[in-house]
């Protein structure tokens, strides 16, 4: 493929360039299916190697079709999971393997990520994970709570691109899911 850039300045004057920057910068996962970006990423990527180098971060290019920015210094934020965001994320890895969620095209429900959840732990376990600091455990309480805390693990895991939220509590696993 031939590139369309010839400097490093025609690569930051693209129309895609502050959205893919922007979306590196804050951790999100650039996949083939976030098209004109990604696009963009593949292109330009011999121009951004060495500008995000500057900026003490790798851009990563995995082979199963994402990108996204590793710091590498300390010049930018790392963004760290939380052990929610980490338990649905792995959950999410494996529902990624399961033949169903395969039969329906990377597909799952969030109901089927709440019981696979359930089936690796008890839901005190889950509360516990998600809230090591409690005192109390209230069986009712920590129902509503791990799914309140299970959806925003989710929409989290969303905004970084690891899936995409689809209507009726579908989610869309992608590649970046994986790692």
């Amino acid at each position: 493929m031939s590139s369309d850039f010839h400097a490093l300045l025609d690569v930051i004057q693209s129309e895609h360039f502050p959205a893919a920057d922007l979306a590196l910068r804050q951790g999100r996962h650039i996949g083939r299916d976030d098209g004109p970006v990604y696009d963009y990423l593949d292109d330009a990527l011999p121009w951004l190697e060495p500008f995000y180098r500057r900026f003490g971060a790798e851009i990563v290019h995995r082979i199963d079709g994402y990108f996204f920015l590793l710091p590498t210094g300390n010049r930018l934020r790392r963004k760290q999971l939380d052990a929610a965001q980490m338990t649905v994320g792995q959950t999410l890895a494996l529902l990624n393997l399961d033949p169903g969620t395969l039969r329906l095209g990377g597909r799952v429900h969030q109901e089927a990520l709440l019981e696979q959840l359930s089936g690796l732990m008890s839901t005190k376990a889950l509360y516990l994970r998600f809230y090591p600091h409690t005192k109390k455990y209230n069986e009712r309480l920590a129902a509503v709570r791990v799914r309140e805390k299970l959806a925003t693990a989710v929409h989290q895991l969303a905004r970084l691109g690891f899936l995409e939220e689809g209507e009726a509590g579908m989610l869309h696993l992608r590649p970046a899911v994986m790692r």
